[in-house]
């Protein structure tokens, strides 16, 4: 199976999506911002990256564009509830800077995982 980050600032959405990832066999890492994520990435390349939009330090856009900049192979998935005023929505500028996916939160499991395996399949 996949080997996968997931980059989040929230640690109950990075345990439940570890949990619904471990539960189909996938191997993930965890890590609360983007730029741990681009020092895991550099440590340890996964087949697939799973980024939240919005978090403090690194946010996921940047990250998104790092990715592509030093990476542009990497899968990546980019999640987003909006803002925490709820006017705020990047999934669409994600999609233009060159994520694979985007997936609005909340989400259920088959939503993510039906996101997970098209992006690998693809």
């Amino acid at each position: 199976m996949a080997r996968i980050l997931v980059i989040d600032d929230d640690p109950s959405i990075r345990e439940t999506v570890r949990r619904i990832l471990e539960a189909r066999a996938h191997t993930v890492h965890v890590v609360e911002d983007g730029a741990d994520g681009i020092d895991s990435i550099a440590l340890d390349a996964p087949d697939l990256v799973i980024t939240d939009v919005f978090m403090p330090g690194q946010d996921g856009i940047e990250t998104l564009i790092e990715l592509r900049k030093a990476f542009p192979k990497l899968k990546v998935i980019v999640m987003s509830g909006g803002d925490s005023t709820g006017l705020m929505n990047l999934l669409d500028d994600a999609e233009l800077l060159g994520a694979n996916r985007t997936l609005p939160k909340p989400f259920t499991p088959e939503e993510l995982m039906e996101a997970v395996d098209t992006v690998l399949r693809g």
